[in-house]
């Protein structure tokens, strides 16, 4: 008959060895393993996927300008400018811009850029990707 004691330890060896990451002996080992403190935290983070892109962009008079389509991050890590696309509206042609992060204002759960219209937009230089 099996002793309860010894059962019970077994079995919380058994979830601490299941639990732990395995780590092999590798030079420049990093752990791709989350813990539990760091997944709240990232579900409480913010995502910039559902938060931003492919959000519309209106004007101050509330007529949609654009779209989000990309943010742009610069080499010390902040967001510097927003790529707007125009001209996805029947009849356009595509037109993407970059507008500075800083004109973007989140007004009551809108982007709204002040003093835009889809005219001035499709007037601004065309933002192409480098290659």
């Amino acid at each position: 008959m099996f002793d309860k004691r010894k059962l019970l330890a077994a079995s919380a060896l058994a979830a601490l060895l299941l639990a732990a990451p395995a780590r092999a002996q590798v030079a420049g080992f990093i752990s791709l393993a989350v813990n539990m403190e760091t997944m709240i935290a990232v579900t409480e983070g913010y995502s910039v996927q559902r938060s931003i892109l492919r959000r519309a962009v209106y004007n101050e008079e509330e007529e949609r300008v654009g779209t989000i389509d990309d943010l742009i991050i610069d080499p010390q890590g902040n967001t510097s400018f927003v790529i707007i696309g125009a001209g996805r509206f029947v009849g356009s042609a595509r037109h993407d811009v970059a507008v500075q992060m800083g004109h973007l204002l989140n007004a009551n759960g809108k982007f709204v850029l002040n003093g835009a219209t889809a005219e001035a937009i499709r007037a601004m230089p065309q933002f192409e990707y480098p290659q």
